[in-house]
């Protein structure tokens, strides 16, 4: 084993005074292959998630061809140049059981937490990116991030029912979130310790006193939501002294240029793909900094336009209709497909960071889903999803699943049993599986 490490520094004096000058994250801090770190910890992997809305249309999306060497069909053309990165899923079914289906809600929640909810925008527990996140996410600067291109900070991460937590709609603001002052560069040859956190950190430190010396006079019920809320706040004291730290080199990390201007608002398709994509490499960067080790992406919703076109994608799933000689609705389609140029950017932004002897790709593993299978009808049934990446080896791709009706949360299972949480069983009632989607399974 080489005598250098990831921490490696080199020290001298200057002035009379000591300096340390942290070294670039070189190949001699990599195992013999270049896939795990010289002291045989493996590479770091990461979990996201991307949302789609309103579907697809099963006719022209779902392969003929089931496994590898799948053919890319007619509304998928846009994943032509991702398609060895990603697998898809067709044929898989959201049971919404003794509840309503509540349109383009119920089978998104069912997907991200494993239950249907009982009330028109209830999500009824944490979502699969958070119990990832409360796993891994723990010792970077942001337990998870969420950015969506609709504009209207719609979320599909929550930490609890009552708790979403809030999109980042503003490529320019989340650039300044990300890579602002408060950013510690990892390659930089000095670090300075951000004074703002240090006075955070003494004040939480007081507030975690107090809440000790509470839960000695309190109930047990008391106790019990006590403890929950300092677990929140241990964690925020693991974040401001990893933000007291001096990072270790990441050779893939490359702060990227401030923008010169923000993304324009607007709901066309052209306005939504430029914010996305802008919101996408950041996301990309972020990870490939290990500011993050979850993130959550997210397209459009219902309310995607198109320009000469009169009705939002949601209305045109309803009132276009079939065209007799091709068997699908032509505009709705087209809607779908932008969509998925979209998903192709998000994953072609993780592919083209180099990371060791492969990718940022390689070692990150995105759950993508949407909210039904046909939306004309608001169906629960012929659900589509997809995954991107390879889980640090984890996770085969290029391959096509047919869920032949079973619950969609076999994948959420799959992603968690892979990112390691120890779960014997996920989701309730008709959505409860033990069952891996083990083709995809390395």
């Amino acid at each position: 084993m080489s005598k250098f490490n990831r921490r490696r520094v080199l020290r001298g004096m200057l002035d009379g005074g000591a300096v340390t000058v942290a070294l670039p994250f070189l190949n001699i801090f990599l195992n013999g292959n270049g896939n795990a770190l010289a002291d045989g910890k493996p590479m770091p992997v990461r979990f996201g998630t991307w949302y789609w809305g309103l579907g697809v249309a099963k006719d022209i999306f779902v392969p003929k061809k089931v496994g590898a060497n799948w053919e890319i069909t007619e509304e998928m053309e846009a994943l032509r140049g991702v398609q060895k990165h990603i697998n898809v899923f067709s044929n898989f079914t959201a049971f919404k059981d003794n509840a309503q289906n509540f349109c383009h809600h119920t089978g998104w929640v069912i997907g991200r937490t494993g239950m249907a909810p009982m009330q028109q925008g209830e999500v009824p527990g944490e979502t699969l990116d958070i119990s990832i996140a409360n796993s891994i996410g723990r010792t970077t600067r942001f337990r998870t991030l969420t950015a969506s291109a609709s504009g209207a900070r719609d979320t599909y991460s929550y930490d609890n029912p009552q708790t979403p937590n809030a999109a980042e709609t503003s490529p320019m603001a989340f650039y300044t979130r990300l890579f602002g002052p408060d950013f510690q560069d990892p390659n930089a040859p000095t670090f300075t310790p951000n004074p703002k956190i240090m006075v955070r950190k003494s004040a939480l430190s007081g507030v975690m006193d107090d809440i000790k010396d509470l839960n000695k006079v309190v109930g047990s019920e008391d106790k019990q939501r006590i403890e929950q809320y300092f677990d929140g706040l241990r964690h925020i004291e693991q974040q401001f002294q990893q933000q007291l730290t001096k990072p270790e080199p990441i050779a893939s990390c490359k702060a990227p240029e401030k923008f010169k201007e923000d993304a324009k608002n607007g709901t066309d398709t052209t306005l939504m793909a430029a914010r996305h994509n802008m919101l996408a490499d950041l996301m990309a960067m972020a990870v490939a900094c290990d500011q993050t080790r979850v993130f959550n992406m997210a397209y459009g919703g219902q309310g995607v336009t198109k320009l000469g076109y009169e009705k939002p994608h949601h209305t045109c799933t309803h009132e276009e209709p079939v065209d007799e000689k091709l068997g699908y609705q032509t505009v709705c389609s087209w809607f779908t497909r932008r969509a998925f140029e979209n998903w192709a950017h998000t994953v072609e932004a993780f592919a083209k960071i180099k990371e060791g002897d492969g990718t940022l790709l390689d070692n990150v593993l995105i759950y993508a889903n949407s909210d039904h299978g046909l939306a004309r009808i608001h169906s629960l049934d012929g659900m589509a999803m997809f995954t991107a990446g390879r889980a640090g080896g984890r996770i085969k791709t290029g391959l096509h699943i047919a869920g032949d009706g079973t619950p969609v949360t076999r994948l959420g299972y799959t992603a968690m049993k892979v990112m390691g949480l120890p779960v014997r069983t996920w989701g309730t009632k008709s959505n409860a599986t033990s069952k891996e989607v083990g083709e995809i399974v390395a």
